[in-house]
């Protein structure tokens, strides 16, 4: 029989391990504040989830600031799902997440053609989302959609940059691969398109599936027009297979590539030799550049993610706060977060300015060259390529 004793003494066991369990939500309960969901949909496992995870990393990190300050009215959470930068998953889980009403804002998609595909699905739901790192220009430009937003820049000013300082470096032979995804496809078009106009030749466009693992024909094809630069668009996967298989037919064209293979992971799967000099060019300055950018990685590297941040992580913090600033503001209601989202003009952030036009695309990009020195993506002016003491493939 069980004593009024031992009853209490069991009772007052689970109430201090009860405590000791959930202390956030007895803070949060103490606090009398309501939790807020918010979204983060990217790439977390395959070939580009390394950027994935760090962008999502940096959006924890952005909450977790958020909830540790006793200013704000409300308790932000934390909702993750994987797109796997495929296009029919991708619209499944952006269904799933702008279904669920609780959920307030997103910040979604590295990859184009899954952002390409769910713009409708956010617009449909009228959920706000804030596309951090997918750059084909239709996101934005192709329709009225006012839930849709992109902190990013897009291709089109990357491709504008790229051309501009291939051509500044004395090049005028390319040869072209893109993967036939809009993705690849767009940025071939701006490219190509900037290359002639400042009098280039382009001698050869080839097109390529994304998984496809034997580019023999291609490249044999492009050894024997003697390309000064081999231009590649697609994503670092692709990236690296490519570039590899230039080493063995013995291609020594310069390798340039667009943002998509500007990771760690391209520079780990060719390794730092193969990597050497290849080229790169993404929206925005590297974080050491930023105002801020040593207090960010001082706050990201204290809180242990087993991934590094990598290159979307500054848009991902950016876009987090930019929408818990709209529900601080206007409270948890979709329709008033697009409205302040739609209406930020010249704010400054942890990547520079940011002013939202009339399609929800910042207006205020900036695009950075880099290139692998040393196992490292440098920028270019800080590298010994720009200084003259390395030189580029002629």
């Amino acid at each position: 029989m069980i004593t009024r004793h031992i009853f209490r003494r069991a009772l007052f066991c689970f109430c201090l391990a009860l405590l000791m369990v959930l202390p956030g939500a007895m803070t949060a309960a103490a606090a009398g504040k309501s939790t807020v969901k918010l979204g983060y949909i990217g790439p977390l496992t395959g070939g580009n989830s390394s950027i994935g995870l760090g962008a999502r990393n940096a959006m924890e990190l952005a909450i977790l600031e958020r909830n540790g300050d006793a200013g704000a009215k409300y308790s932000y959470e934390l909702v993750s799902l994987d797109d796997e930068c495929k296009p029919n998953i991708g619209i499944q889980v952006a269904t799933k997440m702008a279904a669920d009403r609780s959920v307030l804002g997103a910040v979604a998609h590295y990859c184009s053609a899954v952002a390409l595909g769910t713009v409708d699905v956010y617009h449909r739901f009228g959920l706000p989302v804030i596309v951090y790192g997918a750059v084909h220009p239709d996101i934005t430009y192709a329709h009225d959609y006012p839930e849709v937003l992109r902190i990013i820049g897009t291709l089109v000013n990357q491709n504008q940059v790229a051309s501009k300082f291939m051509l500044s470096q004395g090049y005028r032979r390319f040869a072209v691969i893109s993967d036939t995804t809009d993705y690849g496809k767009s940025h071939k078009e701006y490219f190509t398109k900037y290359i002639k106009e400042g009098g280039g030749e382009i001698l050869e466009e080839f097109g390529v599936t994304a998984d496809q693992q034997d580019f023999t024909a291609e490249l044999t094809r492009i050894k024997s027009l003697n390309p000064q630069v081999v231009y590649f668009a697609g994503l670092t996967p692709l990236g690296v297979r490519i570039r590899a298989q230039m080493e063995k037919l013995g291609i020594k064209a310069q390798f340039e590539g667009v943002s998509g293979i500007k990771s760690e992971a391209f520079i780990t799967g060719l390794g730092a030799e193969l990597a050497e000099g290849c080229l790169s060019f993404l929206e925005g300055s590297p974080l050491e550049k930023l105002a801020g950018g040593d207090a960010f990685m001082k706050n990201y590297s204290a809180r242990n993610f087993k991934n590094p941040p990598d290159t979307m992580a500054p848009f991902t913090y950016v876009a987090a706060n930019q929408i818990m600033d709209a529900v601080e503001k206007v409270g948890p209601d979709r329709k008033k977060i697009i409205s302040y989202l739609r209406g930020i003009k010249d704010a400054d952030s942890l990547i520079g300015k940011v002013t939202y036009d009339e399609h929800g695309q910042n207006s205020e990009p900036y695009v950075s060259k880099y290139v692998v020195q040393d196992g490292v993506w440098l920028v270019w002016e800080d590298s010994e390529y720009a200084s003259g003491k390395r030189s580029l493939k002629k």
